[in-house]
């Protein structure tokens, strides 16, 4: 009779782990997602989630830098059309509420959501990401309004975006949110008159 052999297990995938779990931490939040939910959807036992991504935390921010890398919205993408700036930060709506709903369970935005995490070290994590689309917009703004305009536009600009995400998240319908751009968007027509963009300087005589 033979010896039985024992057979491998195939080895512990990390990368796929972390898209595991980025389904997971955008469609509950951070701080819904436990140890044991992690361990559960990955197959493996805490000890070995702790030693392939050192801390709960650690994984989310992994998630995290993927989401933004591959899944998040392109913000610069679309601020690059050259139709008026109204018409494209309205664009700019239209484009966050259709993504932000284009999956019936990852609704949102995941850097947004978790911006607002009752665990104070992931919620800063998220706040450090959400920097560089922020300054993508501003810097856009910034090109064609007024200077005095700027940091009221910018705060128009992200405060409606994050209300789409939130509003995603509780459930509206695309079709809602995405009326509700367009209409987020006519407020911007007045704030970008044409004497109202920078001026440029005149060469020195």
């Amino acid at each position: 009779m033979k010896p039985t052999t024992r057979q491998r297990r195939p080895a512990f995938d990390r990368e796929n782990g972390v898209a595991v779990a980025q389904g997971l931490f955008h469609a509950r939040g951070y701080d819904a997602v436990s140890v044991a939910d992690l361990t559960a959807a990955l197959g493996v036992v805490p000890p070995s989630l702790y030693a392939a991504y050192g801390s709960k935390l650690s994984l989310f921010e992994r998630a995290l830098t993927t989401y933004t890398a591959t899944e998040a919205l392109d913000v610069g993408a679309v601020l690059q059309s050259k139709d008026p700036p109204a018409t494209v930060l309205t664009a700019l709506f239209v484009a966050a509420a259709r993504h932000y709903t284009r999956d019936e369970v990852r609704r949102g935005c995941m850097v947004t959501e978790a911006m607002r995490a009752d665990d104070p070290q992931a919620a800063a994590l998220a706040t450090e990401m959400a920097v560089p689309g922020s300054e993508v917009i501003r810097a856009y703004v910034a090109k064609h309004a007024a200077a005095k305009d700027v940091e009221g536009i910018t705060d128009y600009v992200l405060l409606n975006l994050r209300g789409l995400s939130s509003y995603a998240c509780l459930g509206y319908s695309q079709a809602k949110l995405v009326e509700c751009s367009k209409i987020a968007g006519h407020a911007l027509d007045a704030r970008f008159k044409p004497d109202s963009r920078p001026k440029s300087r005149s060469p020195a005589r």
